[in-house]
């Protein structure tokens, strides 16, 4: 059975995709954990970062599994597979923790859209990063044009998505794609999470949305929550959600 794990141990949680006899393929049901469990963790305080990675040590994940989506016809395949996929994507790129993939084996198309969303990534140094639709036919749908060509120099997607070829851990550093090849790569995981468990939460999480505005992730949303964040502090908040309560005029102090 397919499954995506979310284990939690002190401050670090673990999301482990476990398709093991597929290389770790994404499946309706692991995306729909995904959904759920990115939930949980951006409600959940006392998890102040997050690691993702997979079972075994042939692949971090090797893309969408064809049996999911091969027999849909093309308007289901576009509406609900790569539309909802991108979405569940989308919730993991922009959780308000950080977020670390251990890339413990290849990476390939829905894999590689996975770890980008990722804000650092560790590589063993097997692993190699891919981009292989074109081999039957598709297209990356899950921020592979996107996503993926904000964190990678273009020639480097072309030669991915046009040329079929891989890129391995020690040209994936280079890249900056990858902070580090590691022959542990959950230990080295861990120790980058444990790390940043000990900074400060509300810091990271401000900084992180700083970030992502800056890059286009979200940005509209991004830049309302970080004025709301600022406005719910003030005293004029508090005057105008008291007089609200109270049936009076405010009187705000403009601090």
């Amino acid at each position: 059975m397919s499954a995506l794990h979310l284990t939690v141990d002190g401050a670090v949680a673990t999301l482990r995709l476990d398709n093991p006899s597929k290389l770790n393929a994404l499946t309706v049901p692991m995306l729909e954990a995904l959904d759920a469990h990115c939930a949980t963790l951006e409600r959940s305080p006392e998890v102040r970062t997050v690691i993702v990675t997979g079972t075994g040590d042939k692949a971090f994940c090797s893309g969408a599994d064809i049996a999911a989506w091969g027999p849909m016809a093309p308007f289901d395949f576009a509406r609900h597979w790569v539309r909802e996929g991108h979405r569940i994507f989308d919730r993991l790129a922009r959780l308000g923790k950080p977020t670390v993939a251990a890339l413990n084996g290849h990476a390939f198309g829905g894999g590689l859209e996975l770890a980008a969303c990722c804000d650092i990534r560790v590589i063993a140094p097997s692993a190699t990063l891919a981009l292989p639709e074109a081999d039957i036919g598709i297209v990356p749908g899950w921020s592979g044009t996107q996503r993926l060509a904000r964190l990678l120099p273009e020639p480097a997607v072309r030669e991915m998505a046009l040329f079929g070829r891989r890129i391995g851990a020690e040209r994936a550093v280079a890249l900056g794609f990858c902070a580090e090849v590691a022959e542990d790569v959950g230990a080295a995981a861990r120790a980058i999470a444990e790390k940043a468990a000990t900074l400060s939460p509300r810091a990271v999480e401000v900084a992180k949305y700083m970030i992502q505005a800056g890059v286009g992730e979200d940005r509209a949303a991004l830049i309302e929550a970080l004025g709301s964040g600022m406005i719910a502090a003030s005293a004029d908040r508090a005057e105008g959600v008291g007089a609200f309560a109270e049936k009076r005029k405010p009187a705000f102090p403009g601090r």
